[in-house]
């Protein structure tokens, strides 16, 4: 549930791109064009904090950007470090 502009509660359905499993690790994996502005990464990642496990949440991104953290543990990693590097997911 979340408010709309105008106040009223409003129902949404969140899911999560892709689910991948490596052995007994298992990535839950977004994907976003961009996430440099705050509500672009707070919708992109809304589905990725409501998960409650501990499995690696991560968001791909089109840009070349130096993988980091959010407080919340997300990973943040550009599309071509994480198709090209095999260590990328575990960062």
């Amino acid at each position: 549930m979340f408010k709309t502009r105008e106040g009223k509660s409003q129902r949404s359905q969140l899911e999560v791109d892709f689910v991948a499993n490596k052995g007994s690790r298992r990535y839950n994996i977004q994907s976003a064009f961009f996430v440099s502005e705050e509500k672009k990464r707070n919708q992109e990642t809304n589905s990725l904090y409501r998960i409650d496990d501990s499995f690696r949440k991560i968001v791909v991104v089109k840009d070349d950007i130096i993988p980091w953290h959010d407080e919340k543990g997300v990973t943040y990693i550009g599309i071509e470090q994480f198709l090209l590097n095999e260590a990328a997911m575990d960062l």
